[in-house]
C-alpha cells in the first residue's frame, strides 16, 4: 500500500545492482583440452543479487548439465560450435529492479592444415623480382602471424630491403630471386602452429617495376594500424611514405626496410591519404591509400543514480560520442522505456542508457528513487541568527526536506509578510529583503506545507551597522622603481572583525607569494571614529604593476569598495611587427610597429644586428643615422654581403633603453665581388723545382658570395707575363707550382687575389720570393765511426763544399732490420760529427751520411759497417746475482 512505499523511499538503506565484471568477447579454441569457458558476472547490490543468463534472446537452461553457475559466472562444460557459438549476456536482479550487461559473443577458433597436394615447381629468371603466395588454409579469427622458412626447417627468412613478408595476406615478396625452396609458416594466437608445402616460384611479367599495395584501411581511434607496401625490382628499389598534404603523425614508425608503416595509438586527426613511393635508377612507381579512423562509443554524459520527488519530471540526460555517432536507447529493469513526467512510485527501479553504433556498445547504468515525504527542517533547520547590514540586503534560506515540493510562507513575529518592492519570497522557499532598515531587525519564521503534512523554522535578524569606505585610494603617477602608497580606511560595526583585501586589475593580490613588491599596514585604531588602516604599499614598482587597484573593506555581514589607478613609468615596450625587406648585398628596410611608450615619449631607435660570427647584438649603421621616435622605418646599412642576418629593434625614451623587439627571421644578404686582398702573401722554399706561394686566407665574413676561391699570379722577377692559377679551396692558404724546367733559386713575383660568382676582388700586394733550392749533389766524404759503448757510437764525417747544405741526415740500421726501417738523425750544416744512442749490444749497424737542403737530401756517402760492444757487469752487479746473496737476502727475512 501508499504507506509502506512511502516507508520503503524514506528509510530504506539498500540499493541495486551495480555492475563490477561483465562478459567480454571470447574465442574458445576447437582443440583447447580444457574442455570449458567461463564468462564472467559480477555485481554489487543490497540485498544480494540474483543472475540469469539469456543466449540470442533465449534464456539460458541452467538445470542442464552443460552448464553451472560459479557466483554470476556462466561455466559451459565441453562448448559445442553448433550449440554455443552465440551472443550472451547477464541479468542481475534484486528487489530494486534489475540490470543487464554488456553483450559478448561466443565464437571458436580454429585454423586447417594446408591441403596434402604438392605444389607444381615454376622456374623464374635470375635477376627478377618474385612474389610467392602463401594461401593460408581455412581459419578463424584473422589475425594469423606468417613467418617463411628457407629450404628447410629452422632457417627463417629475416626481412630487409630485399625481402618482405606481408601480415596481411602471407605472401612473400623478394625484390631480387635467388635459387632456393621455401614453405610458409602460418601461427594462431588461438590454436596451433602449420606449415605448408614447398612453394613454387611464380614469374612475373616484364617490368621494371611492381609496388604489392596496401588498402584502404578502416581503424579504431587508439589502435595500431600497420601498411604494406613493397616494390619488385633490379636494383632493389627503396621506398618512402608520406601523409598527402599534412605532416606524417607523431606516432608513425617506418621499418628498417621501409616496406611497413605503423601508426601508434591512431586519433581522428591521423585520418588521411598515405602515399609510398618506390625508386631505383630505371624509375619510380607510387600508390595511394587511405586509413578511415572510426571511434567506439564514448560518453560525453551519462545517468548517474538519482532521486526525485514524487510528482515531479524526470530529465536524465545522456549523451555519446563515437564514429559513426552512436544511437541512444534505454531499459528499465531490462526492458526499454522513455524520458518520465509526473513520476510515482511505480517509476522506481534500475535504469540503462545504451550507447551503439557498428564497432560496438557501452551501458550507463543507474538507480532511481521516488521520494515522498512531509516537510521536515530536521537536516536543515533555519539559522538561529542572521546579520544584515543597515541599507544593505540579506537573503534568508528555508530549505526543508520534502517530497513533492512544498508551499512556503513567511511570517515576522504575528505579522504576515507578502511579496512588496523591499520583500520578496523566492520559489525555492528564500526570503529576500532589500534597503534594510533597524525596523526590519525580529524573528522570522518560515512555513512548508505539502499534501503529506507541514512544517515550520524559526530564526533573529539582527540589523549591523553598514561598512564604508572613508579613506578612499587615489590615482598614483610614478617612475620605474620608485614606492607608492594606496591609502584605505573604512567604517564598520564594532561587534563584528573588518578585513581588507586588495586586488589589482580584478585579481587578489596573495600577500604572503607577492611580498618583495606588496606590503600593506592594517587595523591601526584612531582614537575619534571607529575605523581601520588598510594601506597598501608598492614597493620598487615595475611596469608590470601599472593598473587599476580596489581596496575592499569586508566584514561577515557586507563590504564596501574603492579603486584608483596606478601609472608607472619606464623605458619602452619592445617595438612589434618587424619586417626585413629590400634585401640588397649591404642593406636592408625594415619596418616595425611602435611598442608602448610607458607614459614617457619614444626618442629613438636603434637597429641591432646577429651574425654567425658573434654570440651578441651590436648596433648596426642605419640610414638615416639618427632614427628619431616617430619613425616606423629605417635601412641598415654597410652590411656584409653574402652573410646571414637577424635583427631587432629597440627603442629609448627619457628614462632608458626598452626591451628589443622579437627578433626577426634569419636572412642572407646579396652576394658582391670581394673587396678585400688576402695580406701576408709570401713564400718560398720547398722541395726541388717548386715554386711555393703562401698567403693568409680571408675569413668567411669577407668571402661576400658562393663558390669563393682565389688566383694566384706569378712571374719570374724579371718576367712580363703573368702565370694565373684558380685555387678553389676557400680555407687554404698555399699553393705549390711544380715545373721541372724552373731554374732554382730563381726570384719570382707574386700576388694573391680572392674571387666569387659575382666576380673578382683586388690583388694583393705584390712580394718577392726565390723558387726551392737544388738538393745537394755532392755525397760527404771521410765519414768514420768510433764505438763507445754497447749502446754508443759516434760518426763524423767531412762537409760538402756546396752552399747550399743547411743540414746532414745520418741513417743507419741493424743487420737484422731492413734499409726501410733505418733510424734518422738530423743536425745543423755546422756540425762535423753525431752521437747514436740506445743501440743494442754486440750487434751490427749500417751507418751513411747525406747532405740536405729544403729542396732535399743529396746522394748517400759510403756505407759503414761497425759493430757495438759486448755487454759487461762490474764485480758489485754480478754480486748481486749470486748465490750468496740469495741467501743472505732470506736469512734476514726469516732469522732463525
Amino acid at each position: 500500500n501508499a504507506a509502506m512505499l512511502m516507508k520503503f523511499s524514506e528509510e530504506d538503506k539498500g540499493f541495486g545492482p551495480i555492475f563490477e565484471e561483465q562478459p567480454i568477447n571470447t574465442i574458445y579454441p576447437e582443440e583447447s583440452p580444457e574442455g570449458k569457458v567461463s564468462l564472467n558476472c559480477r555485481a554489487r547490490a543490497s540485498p544480494f543479487p540474483v543472475y540469469k543468463w539469456r543466449m540470442n534472446n533465449g534464456d539460458v537452461d541452467l538445470t542442464s548439465d552443460r552448464y553451472s553457475m560459479v557466483g554470476g559466472n556462466l561455466v559451459i562444460n565441453n562448448p559445442d560450435k553448433q550449440k554455443d557459438a552465440g551472443i550472451y549476456y547477464c541479468l542481475a536482479s534484486n528487489n530494486y529492479g534489475m540490470v543487464r550487461s554488456t553483450e559478448a559473443t561466443l565464437s571458436f577458433g580454429y585454423l586447417d592444415p594446408f591441403p596434402p597436394e604438392e605444389r607444381p615447381e615454376v622456374r623464374v629468371k635470375e635477376g627478377k623480382g618474385m612474389v610467392l603466395l602463401c594461401d593460408p588454409p581455412y581459419h578463424f579469427p584473422d589475425d594469423l602471424s606468417y613467418r617463411w622458412l628457407l629450404n628447410e626447417f629452422p632457417v627463417f627468412i629475416t626481412m630487409d630491403k630485399r625481402r618482405f613478408v606481408s601480415q596481411t595476406n602471407g605472401n612473400l615478396y623478394r625484390a631480387r630471386l635467388c635459387r632456393h625452396t621455401f614453405l610458409c609458416f602460418v601461427s594462431s594466437l588461438f590454436t596451433k602452429s602449420v606449415f605448408s608445402k614447398f612453394i613454387p616460384l611464380i614469374p612475373l611479367p616484364e617490368r621494371k617495376y611492381f609496388i604489392f599495395q596496401f588498402k584502404d584501411v578502416y581503424a579504431l581511434m587508439g589502435q595500431n594500424v600497420t601498411l604494406e607496401c613493397f616494390a619488385l625490382g633490379n636494383p632493389v628499389p627503396d621506398i618512402r611514405w608520406r601523409k598527402v598534404l599534412e605532416p606524417m603523425p607523431s606516432t608513425a614508425e617506418i621499418s628498417t626496410s621501409g616496406a611497413v608503416l605503423k601508426i601508434f595509438n591512431i586519433q581522428l586527426e591521423d585520418e588521411g591519404t598515405y602515399e609510398c613511393e618506390a625508386e631505383n635508377i630505371r624509375g619510380k612507381d607510387k600508390h595511394h591509400g587511405r586509413i578511415y579512423v572510426q571511434a567506439f562509443p564514448e560518453w560525453v554524459e551519462h545517468i548517474n543514480d538519482t532521486e526525485v520527488d514524487i510528482g515531479s519530471d524526470l530529465y536524465w540526460p545522456c549523451v555519446a560520442t563515437g564514429k559513426p555517432i552512436p544511437t541512444i536507447r534505454w531499459l528499465k529493469n531490462g526492458y526499454s522505456v522513455c524520458i518520465l513526467y509526473d513520476v510515482t512510485f511505480e517509476n522506481a527501479g534500475m535504469y540503462q542508457c545504451i550507447a551503439e553504433n557498428t564497432h560496438g556498445v557501452i551501458y550507463a547504468n543507474a538507480e532511481l528513487k521516488i521520494l515522498a515525504l512531509a516537510p521536515t527542517f530536521e537536516m536543515n533547520p533555519m539559522k538561529k541568527k542572521i546579520l544584515a547590514a543597515k541599507g544593505g540586503r540579506v537573503i534568508i534560506e528555508c530549505k526543508p526536506k520534502a517530497a513533492p515540493k512544498p508551499k512556503f510562507s513567511w511570517s515576522k513575529g504575528t505579522e504576515w509578510l507578502v511579496n512588496s518592492s523591499r520583500i520578496l519570497i523566492w520559489e525555492d522557499g528564500s526570503l529576500e529583503i532589500n534597503n534594510i532598515t533597524r525596523n526590519d531587525g525580529g524573528i522570522y519564521t518560515c512555513f512548508a506545507e505539502n499534501n503529506r503534512g507541514k512544517a515550520n523554522s524559526t530564526g533573529t535578524l539582527v540589523i549591523t551597522d553598514p561598512t564604508r569606505i572613508i579613506l578612499a585610494p587615489i590615482n598614483a603617477d610614478i617612475t620605474v622603481g620608485e614606492n607608492a602608497t594606496m591609502q584605505c580606511a573604512a567604517s564598520f560595526d564594532p561587534a563584528l572583525d573588518l578585513t581588507f583585501i586588495w586586488s589589482f586589475n580584478g585579481y587578489v593580490i596573495d600577500f604572503n607569494k607577492e611580498n618583495i613588491h606588496y606590503q600593506r599596514n592594517f587595523m591601526v585604531q584612531t582614537t575619534e571614529i571607529l575605523d581601520s588602516n588598510g594601506e597598501l604599499l608598492i614597493r620598487n614598482a615595475q611596469l608590470k604593476h601599472a593598473g587599476r587597484y580596489t581596496c575592499t573593506a569586508q566584514t561577515i555581514v557586507d563590504n564596501s569598495s574603492a579603486s584608483a589607478d596606478l601609472v608607472v613609468r619606464g623605458p619602452p615596450g619592445p617595438p612589434g611587427g618587424l619586417r626585413i625587406e629590400d634585401i640588397r648585398a649591404t642593406s636592408v628596410a625594415l619596418t616595425w610597429s611602435r611598442g608602448s611608450d610607458n607614459h614617457s615619449p619614444i626618442s629613438k631607435y636603434n637597429i641591432q644586428t646577429k651574425t654567425i660570427l658573434s654570440d651578441d647584438w651590436k648596433d648596426a649603421k642605419t640610414d638615416p643615422p639618427i632614427i628619431e621616435g616617430n619613425m616606423e622605418a629605417a635601412r641598415a646599412v654597410d652590411l656584409i654581403p653574402w652573410m646571414e642576418y637577424e635583427f631587432r629593434v629597440v627603442a629609448t625614451n627619457t628614462l632608458g633603453i626598452g626591451e628589443p623587439s622579437i627578433p626577426s627571421n634569419k636572412i642572407k644578404t646579396d652576394g658582391a665581388a670581394p673587396n678585400v686582398a688576402p695580406s701576408d702573401v709570401g713564400g718560398g722554399g720547398g722541395s726541388n723545382r717548386e715554386l711555393t706561394i703562401t698567403w693568409a686566407p680571408l675569413s668567411r665574413e669577407y668571402h661576400y658570395g658562393n663558390n669563393f676561391g682565389y688566383i694566384v699570379a706569378f712571374k719570374p722577377f724579371d718576367g712580363e707575363e703573368w702565370k694565373k692559377v684558380t685555387v678553389t679551396n676557400p680555407d687554404t692558404g698555399r699553393y705549390v707550382h711544380k715545373d721541372e724546367t724552373m731554374r732554382p733559386s730563381t726570384a719570382f713575383q707574386v700576388k694573391v687575389k680572392a674571387f666569387n660568382n659575382k666576380g673578382d676582388g683586388p690583388y694583393s700586394l705584390t712580394a718577392v720570393i726565390n723558387s726551392a733550392q737544388d738538393a745537394p749533389s755532392e755525397a760527404p766524404a771521410e765519414v768514420g765511426v768510433k764505438v763507445l759503448s754497447s749502446s754508443e757510437i759516434s760518426v763524423h764525417w767531412e762537409h760538402v763544399v756546396e752552399k747550399i747544405v743547411e743540414s746532414y741526415q745520418i741513417r743507419y740500421w741493424s743487420a737484422h732490420d731492413k734499409e726501410a726501417a733505418a733510424h734518422r738523425v738530423q743536425v745543423t750544416s755546422q756540425e762535423y760529427s753525431a752521437r747514436l744512442e740506445n743501440l743494442l749490444p754486440d750487434t751490427q749497424y749500417f751507418v751513411e751520411v747525406r747532405a740536405c737542403n729544403s729542396a732535399g737530401c743529396g746522394p748517400p756517402s759510403d756505407m759503414i759497417e761497425t759493430f757495438t760492444k759486448k755487454t759487461t757487469y762490474p764485480a758489485q752487479i754480478s754480486w748481486l746475482f749470486s748465490p750468496l746473496w740469495l741467501h743472505f737476502d732470506i736469512s734476514l727475512l726469516n732469522p732463525s
